[in-house]
């Protein structure tokens, strides 16, 4: 019996498709006996060094709720850059796979740099925007990018969303399509169906079953044990609190107060935060389960605070802002909050965010982050896989070296 015909279509906003279909493809429960590409492909690296689990848990930056409150609230939407054209691969008139896909005019809000590529393109007559960018908008953390239902081909859906997304470049006038940390397997499986394959560097925690932070600390080398500890000390010396709100203990009044350190941080950091005062609203109301968030008391005032999303096995720490600033509070709030809460409950990893080598003397290792990318003109493709083979070499040798550098004690180090 032949197989049923595939159909591609785009859409303009999450809010076109049904939150169920959406979540099936997302996060589907986990099928024992599949032994497809998409789920089955090895690590090519060493152990410790990908991103991609062979069948991820729950991701809640990919559900549906996530994308609705980011379009929703005017965060993610054509007037910020951010045009929604979410790519759908119909079954029978069911949605079997969606890529999250934007039509961009600009690189801001990706923490995958494509400005150089834009610059040269268009000092050399090309038009670099529009372009595609199949991510979760403003966060850098890696998780399934080809959202595929159970129960179906999921190669062969696969191929067609990743030939779909070549399609919607030419439909749009897009000159390229960027899937931004991918899992590892995805990469590599866009890579056989003609995308570029980049990596680039975070700095992650792994829960060696700890049962406390007292026992990740054991594992550390003296030096910086004790330097852990003066700072857990300093960062609350000026009579700071610190709270962790998770589901209904996140009240509107904690919003309001974590959005003012988000505004006053970004804008320092950014020029212009991405998210609205109503983003954070919205989690709340849809995904308060989903929500870890760290905050900073002194003298009965809200002072500082960091937001994370909590995954069936791993925690994302995403952004951190303060009206008060105090020594060691933002690593306070920031990694040692989040490695207690790991620890807590049992989760396997603490994913910190881009960038930060500061990371790694607080426990945190490099960890190789990948994306794939589909370049439409045929002379700025060559120039850009020279360039990427280049950068990918630099970037496995850099995390070789920080990996040497990494805090844990060796043989032969005092207890």
């Amino acid at each position: 019996m032949a197989s049923s015909e595939i159909i591609l279509e785009s859409v303009p906003s999450v809010s076109d498709i049904k939150a169920a279909e959406w979540d099936a493809c997302a996060n589907p429960r986990p099928d024992p006996n599949s032994l497809d590409n998409l789920d089955t492909l090895a690590s090519s690296g060493t152990a410790g060094d990908s991103c991609a689990d062979s069948r991820p848990g729950y991701n809640p930056f990919v559900s549906h709720a996530f994308f609705a409150a980011a379009e929703a609230s005017g965060s993610a939407c054509a007037r910020t850059g951010w045009g929604p054209r979410h790519l759908l691969a119909k079954l029978d008139g069911v949605v079997a796979g969606i890529v999250p896909c934007y039509l961009k005019s600009h690189s801001q809000g990706e923490y995958v740099f494509d400005r150089g590529w834009a610059d040269a393109y268009e000092r050399a007559g090309g038009r670099y925007y529009p372009k595609l960018q199949a991510s979760v908008p403003f966060t850098p953390a890696t998780g399934p990018r080809l959202l595929i239902r159970d129960g179906v081909d999921r190669d062969r859906i696969g191929e067609a969303l990743a030939s779909g997304l070549m399609a919607l470049c030419n439909a749009t006038n897009a000159s390229s399509v960027h899937v931004t940390f991918a899992r590892e397997a995805e990469a590599k499986f866009l890579g056989k169906h003609g995308f570029l394959q980049r990596n680039d560097q975070q700095f992650h925690w792994r829960n060696a079953g700890y049962r406390s932070f007292e026992d990740f600390l054991a594992t550390l080398n003296s030096r910086h044990r004790k330097a852990i500890k003066r700072e857990r000390r300093e960062a609350l010396a000026a009579g700071i609190t610190i709270h962790a709100l998770n589901g209904a203990d996140i009240t509107e009044d904690a919003w309001d107060a974590f959005f003012e350190f988000y505004m006053e941080t970004g804008s320092r950091k950014w020029g212009r935060p991405y998210l609205t005062r109503k983003f954070f609203s919205l989690i709340g109301e849809t995904m308060a389960k989903d929500v870890l968030l760290v905050m900073a008391k002194r003298n009965g005032r809200w002072i500082a605070g960091a937001i994370n999303f909590v995954g069936s096995d791993t925690l994302f720490g995403r952004n951190w802002g303060a009206v008060e600033h105090h020594p060691f509070l933002h690593f306070e709030v920031c990694y040692y909050q989040a490695i207690d809460f790991a620890i807590q409950r049992g989760l396997k990893t603490v994913e910190a965010g881009a960038q930060g080598e500061h990371k790694l003397a607080r426990g945190y290792l490099p960890q190789t982050t990948h994306s794939a990318h589909y370049i439409a003109d045929p002379d700025l493709r060559r120039a850009i896989a020279d360039y990427l083979k280049r950068e990918r070499a630099y970037v496995a040798e850099v995390g070789r070296e920080l990996a040497e550098a990494a805090p844990f004690r060796k043989s032969g180090d005092e207890a």
